[in-house]
């Protein structure tokens, strides 16, 4: 099987909404975003809108540093696609995030168009940028990938999905003969790395998380899929820390809240993963549909275990969606 999915940033459960290869596609959204597309902090020096260096910075552009913002520290989805609109269009990130939006929405033939323009921007960026650029001709490549498995299945696509692959492994080793310790690169194969190690039993995740911790930026993304990993490599205790950590930093991101609340499902802690619940759907009006549900589904789904009761979550999370004030624990 092949497995598009290379981070392990996909915060969702499994849902009746959903079935096993919809949730696998789904969690590739957050999985491009939060990997490919990365992250964005405050830096040293604004003016080259760079936020993984404080030396040598690149140039990324202001509009698509904003969107990156929105979206990563604040968790709003809704901002950062109408900043996306007036994006610099040199930029392959701003393509990508394009991409991954269009995916979140199951909008196939947007998310195509710019997985091929991340990629061609990209491959322009090559002649003056070469480690951005080798860096994102692998996203561009990631995403039309996961284009063909969106559109095809996964049968007909699996030929053409193992060349892609490829190529993306080349693209980033390229870019890590350039400068094996930049930040924005060790953020991106770190991601990767521990969607190995989660997903492959012989796989050993230490040396991914050891990346992310020491080279990889901005701090409270490489945190964020440290928590992930963790999580889902069942140590709810050290996934717990770094949860703690990425919400210090960005305390207004939903999504971090409902991560913990997962880990603390995790650790046994049902009544107190509920707080965590409502603070991510406080917010839910700035996140894709999809994910609001996912949330309130897995909230409805605690209630029930803590209070004994036995209601269809895909109802009350539907509730939910269309009466936004609706509580989901009553």
């Amino acid at each position: 099987m092949i497995h598009l999915n290379l981070f392990p940033c996909a915060q969702t459960l499994r849902s009746p909404r959903w079935s096993a290869g919809q949730l696998s596609l789904r969690r590739s959204a957050a999985i491009f975003t939060s990997g490919f597309t990365l992250a964005w902090s405050l830096v040293a020096n604004p003016a080259l809108a760079d936020p993984f260096r404080s030396n040598n910075p690149h140039q990324i552009g202001d509009q698509t540093e904003q969107a990156f913002k929105m979206m990563f520290e604040q968790g709003d989805y809704v901002q950062a696609a109408q900043i996306l609109q007036t994006a610099e269009t040199n930029e392959p990130l701003a393509y990508a995030m394009k991409a991954a939006l269009a995916y979140i929405d199951k909008n196939w033939d947007v998310m195509g168009e710019n997985a091929r323009l991340t990629r061609e921007t990209a491959e322009q960026l090559l002649t003056t940028d070469p480690l951005r650029g080798h860096l994102y001709v692998a996203a561009g490549q990631f995403l039309e990938g996961a284009y063909t498995l969106s559109t095809q299945g996964t049968v007909r696509a699996t030929p053409a999905l193992l060349g892609k692959l490829q190529q993306v492994f080349d693209n980033l080793e390229a870019a890590e003969k350039i400068d094996p310790q930049d930040p924005e690169l060790n953020l991106m194969k770190g991601y990767m790395d521990l969607m190995l190690a989660v997903n492959l039993p012989f796989s050993n995740p230490d040396q991914a998380i050891d990346r992310l911790q020491t080279y990889a930026s901005p701090d409270y993304l490489a945190q964020r899929g440290i928590a992930i990993a963790y999580r889902d490599l069942d140590k709810p205790d050290q996934a717990l820390v770094a949860v703690d950590s990425a919400i210090q930093q960005t305390p207004n991101n939903p999504e971090l809240y409902y991560l913990k609340a997962q880990i603390l499902r995790k650790q046994g802690k049902e009544q107190e993963s509920l707080r965590f619940f409502r603070q991510a759907l406080a917010k839910q009006s700035q996140l894709p549909s999809n994910l609001a549900y996912q949330i309130a589904w897995e909230q409805c789904r605690t209630v029930n275990q803590v209070r004994n009761r036995d209601r269809d979550c895909s109802v009350v999370a539907q509730r939910r969606l269309q009466e936004p004030d609706t509580q989901v624990e009553e």
